[in-house]
């Protein structure tokens, strides 16, 4: 596949990373797959229902172990690393935003954006300072103390996509984030990963919408656990 990165550069290589369920029969939820993708990329994976969209996302984020090939993040090999290890290399590498927005309906946009900070042993002070900084950078520094029942759709997947970046994570890995959307407000929410991925960040995400898809530079198409380059 190309534009695959060389072991010790920065960002995510894979040399034949595959998951497979034991049978009878063997199911291949993702074929055998050479990958390269870079901090800065901005990827839209997409395919049919079905196809291993969000298996190759979760194996990408280090939620699914892959049960063939080799996992290089940073240049270091990850593929057989302890669950502890590769939970402690998902929570500084990887930010999650879903389709749904899972924040705390009892917490302000600032408390649900700490929740990652504190799990991660950050004092107070810390997290009330890096929460800000992350909602200044998507757009909601006036609505921190808003929980979120007083935000509209779009501010809520705000919320979310600042809990994902809060710690600087270097990837950001999204599954159907405009899903639940209209147009007008899924594009403000494009706008914003465009320039998370302009500033350096890895932004992956999952779409069936192919205007959605069509706003990357860059896309991986799923059939069948095959992962091809561009459109099939």
């Amino acid at each position: 596949m190309s534009e695959a990165l060389e072991p010790g550069q920065r960002g995510i290589v894979w040399k034949g990373v595959g998951l497979s369920y034991p049978g009878p029969p063997v199911v291949e939820a993702l074929r055998p797959t050479d990958l390269g993708l870079e901090p800065g990329a901005y990827v839209a994976i997409t395919g049919p229902s079905g196809s291993g969209k969000s298996t190759l996302l979760n194996v990408l984020g280090l939620l699914d172990r892959s049960t063939t090939g080799r996992f290089l993040l940073d240049g270091v090999d990850v593929t057989h690393c302890r669950d502890a290890d590769q939970a402690e290399l998902r929570a500084r590498s990887f930010g999650f935003v879903f389709q749904r927005f899972h924040l705390l309906p009892t917490l302000s946009a600032r408390e649900n954006v700490e929740l990652s900070l504190m799990y991660a042993g950050a004092r107070p002070s810390e997290r009330r300072d890096l929460a800000a900084a992350a909602l200044e950078r998507v757009g909601l520094s006036d609505r921190w103390s808003h929980r979120p029942t007083e935000l509209s759709g779009g501010e809520q997947q705000r919320v979310a996509i600042a809990r994902a970046i809060v710690r600087d994570q270097q990837f950001l890995l999204a599954d159907e984030p405009t899903g639940s959307l209209d147009s007008r407000t899924a594009a403000s929410v494009l706008d914003l990963l465009e320039s998370l991925a302009s500033d350096g960040r890895g932004v992956i995400h999952v779409t069936h919408n192919e205007s959605v898809a069509h706003r990357a530079s860059r896309r991986l198409h799923v059939l069948d656990g095959v992962v091809s380059e561009g459109d099939r």
